[in-house]
């Protein structure tokens, strides 16, 4: 198993990449999150998952992809557990949402986001998130929130839920639905949103 590569970037597209290391250049398949934190980097690390393609119960060949973040590689290793999601369906997952993202619409049983990605049916939809939801769970932990500079905000907006008397989960999984419209908002704001679909 080769679990990172690092070395000096020959060709770069955002679908894969050849990363040159020890003389030898390695062929990367990589998803459009890990290509716009590396576009501009001459040399890179990439942590790296070895997928095994089989055809007539043989080995037919090997891929290999590379995610600038190892948050990512894991994510992405989860994602293609689940029965029918293959390695191309988990790249085009991390190319059209963050990780992020990708994990809180898995805690918040958003089917409708996961199945507006392409290659993905209402029943694949609904095994990642039965499949995932409590494998995401202990990945994010209590640090769901807490993944942006925006964190004092959130954390201060959920207290003040939770002060209101609405149950912690709930809470957070509404304030994370209010945040992923991208919104720029005041605490007030968000708190008032939040409440609108508390109700």
């Amino acid at each position: 198993m080769i679990a990172y590569l690092s070395g000096k970037i020959t060709f770069k597209n955002p679908t894969h990449i050849f990363l040159e290391t020890g003389g030898i250049g390695y062929m990367v398949k990589i998803s459009l999150n890990t290509f716009e934190k590396i576009r501009e980097m001459s040399e890179c690390r990439l942590h790296t998952s070895l997928i095994v393609k089989i055809e007539n119960q043989s080995v037919s060949g090997f891929d290999l992809y590379g995610f600038y973040d190892e948050a990512e590689k894991d994510l992405f290793e989860k994602l293609i557990s689940v029965s029918g999601v293959g390695a191309a369906t988990a790249r085009m997952m991390l190319s059209t949402f963050k990780p992020d993202e990708i994990r809180n619409a898995i805690l918040m049983e958003d089917e409708a986001m996961i199945q507006s990605i392409k290659g993905i049916g209402p029943k694949s939809a609904k095994r990642i998130i039965l499949e995932l939801k409590d494998k995401v769970g202990k990945m994010t932990g209590e640090h769901v929130l807490s993944n942006s500079a925006n964190n004092t905000m959130r954390d201060e907006a959920l207290f003040a839920l939770i002060a209101l008397g609405f149950n912690k989960n709930i809470a957070e999984k509404t304030l994370l639905k209010v945040l992923s419209t991208g919104e720029n908002r005041t605490i007030e704001t968000l708190i008032k949103d939040a409440l609108k679909l508390l109700r």
